[in-house]
C-alpha cells in the first residue's frame, strides 16, 4: 500500500509539474519569432567575429564569441522541420529554399572571400547554410511522396547528402534535420541527434580542419534550455517570415564589403 501511494504521488506530482511549466510556456515562453531573431543575433556575432578575428584563433574573446554563435544552426534545423511539417505547400517551401540556397550561395562566396571562378574550383568548394536546409526538406519530400523504390531512394539520398559536403556545416546539417523531423515533438531526442552529429562533425573537424572551430561546437549544449522554453506559438510579427531569408544574404554582403575595407579581396575561410 505504501509503494502504491508513493507511485500515485510521484505521477500526481510529476503531473502538476508538466502542467506548471506548459502554462508557463504558454504565457512567458519564446515563440518562433524570438528564436528565429535570437539565431538571427548569434549567427550575425558569429559571422562578423570572422571579420575581427581571422583564422579561428583559439582565443578567449573569439571563441566565446564563436560559441555564442553555435545557437544558430541547431534552431535553424528545429524550424525546418517545423516549417516542413506546418507549410500548407511543401512544394512552394522547398521551392523557396532552393531560390534563397541559390542568391546565399554567391552572397556566402563574396561576404567570405571565395573565389567565384569555376576554373578554379572556388564556387564549387563551400557554399552557406541555406543549401543543406534546401537538401534535407528534398530528402524528406521525396521519402514522403515519391514513388520510388526504396533502393533507388536510398540512393538518391546518399548522393543528395554528400552533395552537402561543402556546405557551411557540411553534410551533418541534412543528417541532424532528416533525423530530427522522425523525433517530432521529443526536445530531448532531438537534442540527442543534435549532440551525436556535431560530435561527429567537431571530431572530423579537429583531426583535418581546425582545432578551434572543433572545440567550439560544444556551444550548441546552449540550444537546449532555449528550444526548451519554445511554446509553439507563432508571434504576431507575420514579417518575420521574410525576414531571416532577406536578412541572411544582406549580411552577408555587409560581411564581404567590411571583407573588402579591412582586408583587401582575400579569402577568410580556413
Amino acid at each position: 500500500m505504501k509503494k502504491l501511494f508513493g507511485n500515485s504521488s510521484y505521477q500526481i506530482n510529476n503531473c502538476w509539474k508538466v502542467s506548471f511549466m506548459n502554462s508557463f510556456k504558454e504565457k512567458f515562453g519564446l515563440n518562433s519569432n524570438a528564436l528565429k531573431l535570437i539565431a538571427i543575433v548569434a549567427m550575425t556575432i558569429d559571422h562578423f567575429t570572422d571579420i575581427f578575428f581571422p583564422g579561428f584563433p583559439i582565443e578567449p574573446v573569439p571563441m566565446m564569441l564563436h560559441g555564442i554563435g553555435r545557437l544558430t544552426a541547431p534552431i535553424m534545423w528545429f524550424f525546418v522541420c517545423e516549417g516542413y511539417f506546418y507549410t500548407k505547400n511543401v512544394k512552394k517551401y522547398m521551392l523557396r529554399l532552393g531560390i534563397f540556397a541559390v542568391i546565399s550561395h554567391f552572397a556566402y562566396c563574396f561576404g567570405f572571400g571565395i573565389p567565384l571562378n569555376p576554373l578554379t574550383g572556388g564556387i564549387f568548394n563551400r557554399t552557406s547554410v541555406m543549401y543543406p536546409l534546401f537538401i534535407a526538406v528534398v530528402i524528406l519530400y521525396m521519402h514522403e511522396h515519391a514513388k520510388f523504390s526504396n533502393a533507388l531512394k536510398f540512393i538518391i539520398t546518399t548522393v543528395l547528402i554528400f552533395s552537402a559536403f561543402p556546405a557551411d556545416w557540411s553534410c551533418i546539417a541534412v543528417l541532424c534535420i532528416v533525423y530530427m523531423y522522425g523525433k517530432r515533438g521529443n526536445l530531448k531526442a532531438q537534442m540527442g541527434i543534435i549532440i551525436g552529429w556535431t560530435f561527429v562533425y567537431a571530431l572530423v573537424s579537429y583531426l583535418f580542419v581546425s582545432k578551434g572551430y572543433a572545440i567550439v561546437q560544444i556551444g550548441i549544449l546552449m540550444v537546449y534550455p532555449v528550444l526548451y522554453f519554445y511554446n509553439g506559438q507563432r508571434g504576431k510579427a507575420k514579417w518575420m517570415k521574410w525576414f531571416f531569408y532577406i536578412y541572411y544574404p544582406l549580411h552577408l554582403a555587409v560581411l564581404g564589403i567590411l571583407r573588402l575595407m579591412i582586408y583587401g579581396n582575400v579569402n577568410l575561410t580556413f
